[in-house]
């Protein structure tokens, strides 16, 4: 191995700050409106009310932890019921890929949170510190008093959001308002305090500090999108089949006057100064390029200050940048086998869910067999096998008439409660609650039979008749 193998220098580039620049158009209004609309609906959402009756909380989104509870607006959901989660993440996946197919980096470039984020950390900066020229110019002079007065208000401010996002957070796990008080009067739980704090700390972080370098290094969705996404889907894309050969725009009037031919780009570099990454959309799809729009923006303001036809940045694919060289019409396919693989599995699941949600029990029952003894020989020559029957109530306070049934000449006792007229036991069971009882189904010797028998364990609802019933077994005794 020689000498010059060795790379000398450092393995890693330093990081060039970026300074985006404000700029107006179509996808910077789209962008600020889905960010009126998530973070509206993220700090605001636990204050909303939601009526359901007495003795529950009126919070329309809520995850009760003490009471092991997840409310959203009239769905109640039991830890029993997380298959409903699994499918709500089936379904997400399935609409980030389908957005991939569809047109590309959608997620990240309007709906990610640290795009969301850093894009409400940027509208500050601009309007503490100016735009891109003013923050430049602001960091080439140093810390002066004005610097050092702007970099602490807006350092000021980037905390005071990013407390209040740690704050909206812990808002969804207990009653909104209440929790407001007893933060403001130090009463709340240290746990409180304690995500507050790391929500505070990684907000200010990633949106204030870490910015692109989260999309570029940090996020695995643009490794992952790659393999997602093929020639039919939409990508911001610099048109080179117009744009070049790029040059000034009076050197490209000279050059059309001569007969030559002249690209519409004329290398204003306005594309590179909005994007938030400081991407050069010109070198086609980067790993940095979030698929914002912004580019699209800039570039159609410059083209409309020249004369000059717009999208020259736009959305568009690669099999339209090739028909373009081919002389041919560019042609647009959404709809095609990948799109609806992914549009029916979200139909699919989605249909399972609401078909879960619409015929879901609001009662249930579950048994486990005593062990220890298994079965008690009584006197008589007759046996008892002990059951925990825990019944769940998921509706408002009720009672069940407890029976068995593929036993026959079994008498059944639960301990505590007395049995009705007909010999079987009552249990009420409170709103929104679970009641274990402890049921003894007992055999006289005319009736044992030879081997273990499989036994019905049912509750019947005494006002509504709604049923649900739990399958166990009844063990003779040493036969």
């Amino acid at each position: 191995m020689t000498d010059d193998t060795f790379i000398e220098g450092p393995l890693y580039e330093k990081r060039k700050k970026v300074y985006p620049q404000s700029v107006r158009g179509l996808f910077r209004r789209i962008k600020w409106a889905i960010l009126c609309v998530t973070l509206g609906t993220y700090y605001l959402l636990p204050f909303v009310r939601w009526n359901r009756g007495p003795g529950l909380p009126d919070q329309a989104v809520l995850i009760d932890f003490p009471h092991r509870r997840f409310y959203f607006f009239f769905i109640e959901l039991w830890p029993q019921e997380v298959y409903y989660f699994t499918g709500l993440l089936i379904i997400a996946a399935m609409t980030l890929f389908l957005m991939d197919a569809v047109a590309g980096r959608l997620w990240c470039g309007y709906m990610c949170p640290q795009t969301v984020w850093t894009d409400l950390f940027y509208a500050v900066e601009r309007w503490v510190e100016g735009d891109r020229r003013e923050r430049m110019l602001g960091d080439k002079r140093g810390w002066t008093f004005d610097h050092i007065r702007k970099v602490a208000l807006k350092h000021f401010l980037w905390i005071m959001i990013a407390w209040w996002t740690g704050g909206a957070w812990v808002l969804y796990f207990a009653d909104a308002p209440t929790l407001v008080k007893e933060l403001a009067t130090f009463q709340a739980p240290f746990i409180a305090y304690l995500w507050i704090g790391i929500l505070t700390a990684t907000t200010y972080l990633f949106a204030g500090h870490a910015r692109e370098q989260m999309c570029i290094y940090m996020c695995p969705w643009p490794r992952i999108q790659a393999a997602l996404t093929d020639e039919w889907a939409l990508n911001v894309t610099y048109r080179r089949d117009r744009g070049e050969p790029h040059m000034s725009v009076k050197k490209a009037e000279v050059t059309r006057a001569h007969g030559d031919v002249a690209g519409d780009c004329v290398d204003c570099h306005q594309c590179i100064n909005v994007c938030p990454t400081g991407v050069d959309i010109r070198h086609g799809i980067q790993l940095g390029c979030i698929q914002c729009g912004l580019c699209i923006d800039a570039c159609d303001n410059v083209m409309r200050e020249i004369g000059r036809p717009a999208v020259l940045i736009g959305y568009d694919t690669d099999i339209n940048m090739q028909r373009r060289r081919d002389g041919k019409p560019p042609i647009c396919r959404i709809i095609r086998p990948r799109t609806l693989i992914y549009a029916a599995a979200i139909a699919i699941v989605g249909s399972i869910m609401l078909y879960a949600l619409a015929t879901r029990a609001t009662m249930d029952v579950n048994v486990l067999h005593e062990r220890n003894p298994l079965f008690v020989q009584l006197s008589d020559g007759g046996v008892r096998n002990d059951y925990i029957v825990r019944i769940l109530n998921k509706g408002a306070e009720r009672s069940f008439v407890l029976e068995t049934s593929g036993l026959p000449g079994a008498t059944i006792r639960v301990a505590g409660i007395e049995a009705g007229p007909d010999g079987k036991p009552v249990v009420a069971v409170g709103q929104d609650q679970t009641r274990e009882v402890r049921l003894s189904v007992q055999v006289g010797p005319a009736h044992l039979p030879q081997t273990s028998r499989d036994i019905d364990i049912t509750i019947t609802d005494t006002a509504g008749g709604g049923r649900a019933s739990a399958l166990d077994h009844f063990v003779p005794g040493d036969q």
